[in-house]
């Protein structure tokens, strides 16, 4: 078949969450917080992307990811870019990307050892409906709070320069290596291809689009580019299998999609530039 549901795995997080209404139901308090659900592909194989939610009640560990030569220097298959579409956000809270200012590898590690990394982080507002391209080499954290979709390239693969005293292991002399710890300015490049269908990033490791285009339409992956359909709200269907709110369709092939009257998809793929013929002009 052209079209698969993923499978769903739950990861338990020091600073994940029992709170997870509207988006799933709430965790039990005999239960560990949860702070990640990821989509898996049924039969276990290492598809290029990952699809994620995660839910924030404490800080993320201050951390960054390797590109794509340094992580199969380190024997992974692939390198670690992200990017964030926020759900929602409590008052206050925040996202931590970039520095306040041009930091040098012995400045980033000495901050990391003194803990003063923590306010040299910039902790910008976070606000539901932004949408963040993080790539490989970018300081980062996330602050309490935060509930969003994360699509990354497929690869558990963090390294962590600071964690506020938790007794988990950092990765200073490999998170140091690849970091740019600089200012980041958060950016919108979205663009509106046709109606009811917006690119939200590409020219990276992959690209994203939202769609809340109704009905029927049809979807054509290219040959070796499949598409993950992240279902934000509603509901897609597609060759009799169907997938709500919190549920994530993988397709392979040209298939047709039904979106229903208040769905809302996120459209995800491997490459640097939105795949042509992947959906109609309209």
């Amino acid at each position: 078949m052209s079209v698969t549901k993923l499978t769903t795995h739950r990861v338990d997080k020091v600073w994940g969450r029992r709170d997870l209404q509207p988006f799933f139901p709430d965790v039990p308090d005999s239960d560990e917080k949860l702070g990640e659900i990821w989509y898996q592909m049924p039969d276990g194989s290492d598809a290029e992307l990952l699809i994620k939610y995660l839910f924030t009640s404490e800080k993320l560990s201050v951390q960054v990811h390797p590109d794509d030569d340094a992580a199969r220097a380190a024997g992974h298959a692939r390198g670690k870019e992200e990017a964030w579409l926020i759900l929602d956000a409590k008052p206050n809270a925040t996202v931590g990307i970039g520095t306040t200012r041009p930091l040098t590898s012995e400045e980033l590690r000495a901050a990391a050892l003194d803990g003063s990394i923590e306010d040299l982080i910039d902790w910008k507002p976070a606000k539901a409906g932004q949408f963040i391209y993080s790539p490989a080499g970018t300081v980062h954290a996330i602050g309490p709070g935060v509930t969003l979709i994360e699509v990354q390239q497929n690869v558990d693969l963090t390294y962590r320069l600071y964690d506020y005293g938790r007794p988990r292991e950092l990765h200073l002399d490999e998170g140091v290596a690849v970091a740019e710890a600089k200012p980041f300015s958060i950016e919108d490049h979205s663009r509106l291809v046709s109606p009811g269908r917006t690119v939200l990033c590409e020219g990276k490791k992959f690209v994203v689009e939202r769609l809340v285009r109704r009905g029927d339409q049809a979807v054509a992956p290219e040959a070796g580019r499949p598409v993950w359909l992240t279902v934000v709200a509603g509901s897609v269907s597609s060759d009799g299998v169907a997938a709500d709110a919190g549920e994530v369709l993988y397709l392979t092939g040209p298939t047709t999609i039904n979106l229903s009257d208040d769905g809302d998809i996120l459209v995800s793929y491997e490459g640097e530039s939105v795949a042509p013929g992947l959906l109609p002009d309209s």
